[in-house]
């Protein structure tokens, strides 16, 4: 399977997880990274660095630096731009959304606040119209579908997750505050000051280290405590083409092409973030330290304010018990993370990335084949589990 990497000393168990991987979750490519207190311990990588699912894979091995799209893991760098800008007294997250984006205000949504948008309180997790693929790409379009909806709910009262609708949220917001698209900001203000392998919208410049994604087959089993087979009502949810669930993930219709350099390249900060495994783990590891001395990204502040919880209990969209902090998910049996302090987010079908203060633990996982799991796979959990039992927690 040709793994490659190092592991420091005691985290072996990570490696031998990493490797079961493979050996019995039909793991196609993927990489782990985990930083403890700021330096690298577990970076590890193997498989193949394209897969196509059904129409096979590629025979090109993964390199140290090749990156892949992480899906929903991108909502937790979206998090950071707008608590950045918080934390520079550029965005109120206490203020109402229109007094920077008046256009918001429309159709009952002058109460919404910032902080609703990160929490997933903001009551607007579909579009009466979905967008295209190619019209999902047009910032201007995304923002101005939003600011348009209606809310399914009263905002703040509730909680749903915003599946796709996050992007313009977070996207347009960042744009009226900064000027910029979210992408930049990332670029010049997180990506660049921690040396990441991270992009929001993929420069050309980059496309060659990135590795083509497709689905795997989900095993019966996927872990201790990890469903493969949703509950009945989750499973009627998404089967309703008129259910919250249904018109949350559809919000783009029809599903884009990941593989396609277009959408690589769109800046859609809920769902088409590229990082390697290094990239997402080192992101968190500079929210919450100073990587091998150089930047911080969060203050002690802000970290404990991104891992405060928001929202908690049955989620009107993934229709099943969820916890937010601002912008992050948080340790609960939807998504188990490393303690109850941990904040961070998955990617639906497989990537993962979160720190966890009280340990130092920062970790990012990646891969290439996707399965049907939405908040938790069993693979991230596998190396999940393992390096909890390394630090003893």
């Amino acid at each position: 399977m040709n793994l490659n990497g190092t592991v420091a000393e005691g985290f072996e168990p990570v490696r031998d997880a990493f490797v079961q991987n493979f050996a019995t979750g039909g793991e196609p490519g993927a990489a782990v990274t985990v930083y403890r207190d700021g330096h690298r311990v577990v970076d590890l990588w193997a498989g193949v660095r394209d897969f196509d699912g059904d129409a096979g894979s590629g025979s090109a091995p993964w390199e140290h630096g090749t990156a892949q799209i992480v899906r929903s893991a991108t909502k937790g760098v979206a998090a950071a731009v707008l608590l950045m800008l918080a934390e520079r007294g550029r965005l109120d997250l206490d203020a109402p959304v229109g007094e920077y984006w008046p256009e918001f205000k429309a159709a009952g949504k002058e109460r919404t606040l910032v902080r609703h948008l990160l929490a997933h309180r903001a009551g607007v997790p579909v579009l009466d119209r979905p967008l295209t693929p190619a019209q999902a790409a047009d910032p201007a379009l995304g923002a101005a579908a939003v600011a348009a909806q209606a809310p399914a709910w009263e905002p703040g009262t509730d909680h749903g997750y915003h599946a796709q609708t996050y992007s313009w949220l977070t996207g347009e917001l960042v744009r009226r505050v900064s000027g910029r698209t979210i992408g930049d900001w990332v670029a010049a203000e997180i990506a660049g000051p921690a040396g990441l392998g991270l992009w929001i919208g993929l420069p050309d410049t980059e496309a060659g280290r990135v590795g083509r994604v497709g689905r795997v087959q989900t095993p019966e089993t996927a872990g201790p405590g990890l469903r493969t087979r949703p509950k009945r009502s989750v499973a009627d949810a998404y089967a309703d083409p008129d259910s919250l669930t249904s018109r949350a993930f559809t919000a783009i219709t029809p599903m884009p092409d990941e593989n396609d350099p277009a959408y690589r390249a769109a800046s859609l900060p809920a769902s088409n973030g590229i990082a390697t495994a290094d990239g997402l783990a080192r992101f968190y590891a500079s929210l919450i330290g100073r990587v091998d001395g150089g930047t911080r990204l969060f203050t002690p502040a802000t970290v404990e304010l991104a891992r405060r919880e928001q929202s908690a209990g049955p989620d009107r969209v993934l229709v099943i018990g969820t916890r937010f902090g601002l912008g992050y998910m948080l340790h609960g049996t939807a998504s188990p993370l490393l303690t109850p302090g941990s904040f961070g987010h998955p990617g639906r079908g497989g990537p993962l990335g979160f720190a966890d203060p009280d340990t130092g633990i920062a970790f990012g996982y990646v891969t290439n084949g996707f399965r049907r799991s939405v908040t938790a796979d069993g693979r991230a959990q596998a190396l999940v589990r393992a390096v909890r039992g390394v630090v003893g927690v």
